[in-house]
C-alpha cells in the first residue's frame, strides 16, 4: 500500500527482459531485498540492493497493464516505499495496481498551476469523478474535471518540481490506478446478492 506522496524522482539505469535497474538514493534507506517500491505507481518488489541503485523483476502481467515496457535507461520514474504502519496518510490510499494505460493530451498553464488533461479508457473513468482522487504515474491528484474519456488534474509548483509528470509531453504514456474505494462502494451497492439494498437499509433502521 503506499500514498501516492512521491518520495523521490529516480532514474532507470538499465532494462533488460523482465528487469529494470532504478538510480536513485533517498528510497533505498532501509530498503531490503524483497520490499516493494512504486515505480511510476506500479509496485515491484526489490530483487537486488546495489550503490545507489535496485533492481526490481517486471512480471509479464505487469507490462501488460502498464507503460513500464516503454521504459529506457535515462527516463526519470517516480518512487515511493510502501507506505510505513503509524505514518500520516498525506495523499490516499494507492495499491500500485496499475488498471490501465493512459496518455497526455495537453498541459495548460493556469495561473501557478499547470493543468494536464490525460485520456483514459472507460474501465478508469467509470471511477473518476470531479474532486475524486486519481494516482497517475503513482501521484496521488485530485480531479479538477472528468469527460467521458478523459480527465484533467491541476499540478502545483511543488509537484511539478518534485515528479517526472510535468516533463510528460503529448502523447506520452501515464499509469493510471482509480480510486479503490469507489470500486468497493460499487461492489456493496451494486445489484448483486449481498449488496446494500432499500430493503437492508430498512431492516438496519436506515428508513425516510
Amino acid at each position: 500500500m503506499f500514498t501516492g506522496i512521491v518520495e523521490e524522482v529516480g532514474r532507470i539505469s538499465a532494462t533488460t527482459p523482465g528487469t529494470l535497474g532504478v538510480a536513485c538514493r533517498q528510497v533505498l534507506e532501509g530498503t531490503r531485498v524483497g520490499d516493494s517500491i512504486s515505480v511510476n505507481g506500479a509496485c515491484l518488489t526489490v530483487a537486488g540492493l546495489g550503490s545507489g541503485h535496485f533492481t526490481a523483476e517486471v512480471m509479464p502481467e505487469t507490462l501488460r497493464r502498464t507503460a513500464l515496457g516503454q521504459l529506457r535507461p535515462g527516463d526519470d520514474v517516480n518512487l515511493e516505499r510502501a507506505l510505513a504502519f503509524g505514518a500520516r496518510l498525506g495523499g490516499h490510499f494507492v495499491q500500485g495496481h496499475v488498471e490501465a494505460v493512459g496518455r497526455i493530451l495537453s498541459q495548460t498553464p493556469d495561473g501557478p498551476a499547470l493543468v494536464v488533461r490525460v485520456a483514459a479508457p472507460d474501465s478508469v473513468m467509470r471511477y473518476t469523478v470531479q474532486k475524486g482522487f486519481i494516482a497517475v504515474d503513482g501521484i496521488s491528484l485530485t480531479v479538477v474535471d472528468a469527460g467521458a474519456d478523459y480527465f484533467t488534474v491541476a499540478l502545483a509548483g511543488f509537484t511539478r518540481e518534485h515528479t517526472a509528470l510535468a516533463g510528460k509531453r503529448p502523447g506520452v504514456p501515464v499509469n493510471l490506478e482509480s480510486d479503490v474505494l469507489a470500486k468497493y462502494v460499487e461492489r456493496l451497492t451494486g445489484p448483486r446478492p449481498g449488496g446494500i439494498t432499500r430493503e437492508f437499509l430498512a431492516e438496519h433502521g436506515f428508513t425516510s
